[in-house]
C-alpha cells in the first residue's frame, strides 16, 4: 500500500464490522411493561407516565417515493435497519421493532454462512429509530451449530410482557431443536435475554432436529392476560395451529386448534371488537416478494377459525393482497394514535436472493368493513399517523457537520466493481482539515447484472477526497482510504473513515471549493454498493458515474449519494 493510502478507522461504532453490534451498550432506562397487557409500571414517575400519555406525536411513514420505488428506513446513526422477519410491538410508551439480522452475511442454506443474531430498535415515533443491539450473543459456537448456513437457520423474533413474571418473553425459530423453537426471557424488552427450557407443543414436539417439523411463529396476548402461539405444522403440509400457552408463556399447554389451511406461513394474530384475526403468507415461498397476504376470523383464540366474506383462496382463507406489497407478511402491531387503535400491516419487501441484508419493508394500518372484514391492502407509498403517546424525535445530522446529505428518500444500488467508479461532489462551507467522512455502502456476491448469489468482492473499496474538474472527473487525490471487504457489511451502513493525506495529517479544503468523494474498486467480482436519492436532496454538490475504468465521468442530474462530512 502506498504511503497516501491508509486504512479507515472505526468512529462511534458506526463501520459495520462482522457482529460488531455485539458491542453496543444497552440503555439503562427501565421500560414499561407492553402497553396491550399491562399497566406502567408502578416505579415510574407519575408526571412522566401522564405527560407521555398526553403527548400527540404525529409520524409520516415512508414506504415507497412518489414513483413507488422502495425507499431505505435509516436509524438515527444513518444506518439502515436491520431487522427482518420480526415486529414491531409497543411495551408502555417506546416502540420496538425486534428482526434477524443479515449484516454479517448470513445466507440461507449455504453451508459456509454464519449466523448473524436477532436485532432490536427503539422509537417514541415510529419513524426515528435507536439501534439497541443483540438480543443475546449468537457468535458462540453453540448458536453458530444451531443456526449457521450449515442447517435451516433461525429466524422469526416475536417478544411478549408477561404480566405475572414482569418478564419479557421471546420466542424464535429454531430448526436445531425437534419441535423447532427456543424460548429465552430478559427483565427488559432489549435484552440481554437468557434462554429457558425448551418448549414443549401440542403439535410435532418428538420432531427430528434439524428437520422442518414446524415453522414460522408469532405471538399474541390476549384481553385476559392468556398467551397464545400461533405457527405453521409443515408435517401436516402448512397447516396453521394456535395453541395456548402456559401461564409463563414458555411453553405449550396442548389446548390447540387448527386453522384447516396448506401451505402458508408467517402468521400475526390480533384482536379488535371482540373478532380474532390471523393473517398469514399466502402461499408460503421463503424470500419471495409475490407471495399474497389472506386471513381469517374466529370468535376466539381456539377458533372456530373461518372466512366470513368476500375473495377467498380454496381452502386458505379471504385475500387482501396478492402480493404483500411486494412482499411477505411479518406481523400486525397494535398502535393506539388519537383517532382510534392502528392496526399495522407489515410485510418483508425481500429482495428474493438467499442474502437479504439490503430488503425494505412495508408498513399500512389495515382498514375494516362494518361487518369486520379487512379492505384489501391499497400499498400506500405513505401514510400519517398521530400517536396517542410517545415523543417527536428527529434525524439529527452528524455532530460538527459541514456537509450532510441527510437520509430520508434513499434508495440502494450496487455496482461499484473493476471499471464502474462514482463521484459525489461537494462545497464546503469552512476552511480546515477534514477530520471525518461518513459514507454509505454495503457489499454484495452478485454481479449487476448477474447471479445473485455470486461470489464475494475480493479487493478493497477504495474512498477517496479528491479535486475534481468541471466533469466530475478526479484531477488530484487530497486522501486515500482503503477498506478491506471484510469490513464492509451487507446492509447499507455509514462507513466511516479518518482522512489522513500521504504527510500523515488530515487533508485541508478551502471554504467554497468543490471537491469530490471518489468511490471505486479493483474488485473483478461481487459489487460494493451506496445509497442514492434522485430528488436533489444535497444542492450543494452532484453525483457522476463512469463505467470506463475512470476515463470519462457523466453527470447524474438531480441525485445525491448518502455521505456525511465534518471538517472540524
Amino acid at each position: 500500500m502506498s504511503p497516501s493510502k491508509r486504512n479507515y478507522r472505526a468512529c462511534h461504532g458506526v463501520v459495520s464490522l462482522v457482529f460488531a453490534a455485539f458491542a453496543l451498550a444497552h440503555c439503562d432506562t427501565k421500560p414499561f411493561p407492553e402497553a396491550s397487557g399491562a399497566p406502567p409500571s408502578a416505579t415510574e414517575p407519575a408526571a412522566s407516565r401522564s405527560e407521555a400519555l398526553t403527548t400527540r406525536t404525529q409520524s409520516i411513514i415512508v414506504n415507497s417515493d412518489s414513483s413507488g420505488l422502495q425507499v431505505t428506513r435509516y436509524d438515527v446513526h444513518g444506518n439502515s435497519i436491520d431487522a427482518h422477519d420480526g415486529e414491531i410491538r409497543q411495551f408502555g410508551f417506546t416502540y420496538y421493532w425486534y428482526g434477524t439480522s443479515y449484516d454479517c452475511g448470513f445466507k440461507w442454506n449455504q453451508p459456509d454462512s454464519i449466523f448473524c443474531g436477532f436485532k432490536v430498535y427503539s422509537s417514541t415515533d415510529l419513524r426515528h429509530w435507536t439501534d439497541r443491539g443483540l438480543l443475546f450473543d449468537a457468535t458462540t459456537v453453540v448458536w453458530q451449530q444451531r443456526c449457521g448456513g450449515q442447517v435451516y437457520g433461525c429466524f422469526r423474533p416475536h417478544v411478549m410482557y408477561n404480566a405475572s413474571t414482569q418478564k419479557y418473553v421471546l420466542w424464535i425459530n429454531d430448526y436445531s431443536a425437534g419441535v423447532n423453537y427456543r424460548v429465552f426471557e430478559s427483565s427488559e424488552p432489549i435484552g440481554p435475554f437468557t434462554e429457558v427450557a425448551v418448549p414443549a407443543l401440542a403439535v410435532n414436539n418428538n420432531g427430528q432436529p434439524f428437520n422442518n417439523n414446524n415453522g414460522d411463529e408469532n405471538l399474541f396476548v390476549d384481553v385476559d392476560g392468556t398467551g397464545y402461539i400461533v405457527y405453521t405444522d409443515w408435517i401436516s403440509g402448512g397447516d396453521l395451529v394456535v395453541e395456548k400457552l402456559d401461564s409463563q408463556y414458555e411453553s405449550g399447554t396442548g389446548s390447540f386448534t387448527r386453522l384447516g389451511t396448506t401451505r402458508v406461513e408467517a402468521p400475526a394474530m390480533f384482536v379488535r371488537s371482540g373478532t380474532y384475526y390471523i393473517t398469514f403468507s399466502d402461499v408460503n415461498c421463503g424470500y419471495c416478494n409475490t407471495n399474497g397476504t389472506s386471513y381469517k376470523t374466529a370468535p376466539s383464540p381456539l377458533g372456530p377459525w373461518t372466512p366470513i366474506s368476500g375473495n377467498t383462496h380454496p381452502g386458505q382463507g379471504i385475500i387482501i393482497s396478492s402480493n404483500s406489497c411486494n412482499g411477505q407478511p411479518t406481523n400486525v402491531a397494535i398502535i393506539p394514535t388519537a383517532d382510534g387503535t392502528i392496526y399495522l400491516y407489515q410485510s418483508d419487501r425481500w429482495t428474493g436472493s438467499n442474502q437479504e441484508a439490503q430488503a425494505n419493508y412495508f408498513w399500512e394500518p389495515l382498514r375494516f368493513n362494518a361487518d369486520a372484514s379487512v379492505q384489501p391492502l391499497s400499498c400506500v407509498n405513505s401514510f400519517t399517523a398521530t400517536l396517542a403517546s410517545g415523543a417527536e424525535m428527529n434525524q439529527p445530522p452528524p455532530g460538527s457537520v459541514d456537509q450532510w446529505s441527510g437520509t430520508d428518500g434513499f434508495h440502494t444500488h450496487c455496482d461499484i466493481q473493476s471499471g464502474i467508479q462514482r463521484v459525489q461532489t461537494f462545497k464546503t462551507t469552512m476552511s480546515g482539515a477534514i477530520k471525518y467522512l461518513g459514507f454509505t455502502t454495503f457489499r454484495a456476491d452478485a454481479q449487476s447484472p448477474g447471479n445473485p448469489e455470486g461470489p464475494a468482492p475480493n479487493a478493497d473499496l477504495v474512498i477517496d477526497i479528491v479535486t475534481v474538474d468541471s466533469s466530475g472527473k478526479p484531477t488530484s487525490t487530497l486522501s486515500s482510504n482503503s477498506i478491506p471487504a471484510g469490513r464492509i457489511g451487507y446492509s447499507p451502513r455509514n462507513v466511516v473513515v479518518v482522512p489522513v493525506n500521504a504527510s500523515g495529517s488530515n487533508p485541508t479544503i478551502n471554504e467554497g471549493n468543490t471537491y469530490g468523494i471518489y468511490v471505486h474498486t479493483t474488485s473483478a467480482r461481487g459489487c460494493y454498493g451506496f445509497a442514492y436519492n434522485d430528488n436533489n436532496p444535497y444542492s450543494a454538490g452532484q453525483a457522476y458515474y463512469s463505467n470506463n475504468d475512470g476515463a470519462t465521468f457523466a453527470l447524474e442530474s438531480n441525485r445525491a449519494l448518502k455521505f456525511d462530512l465534518r471538517s472540524i
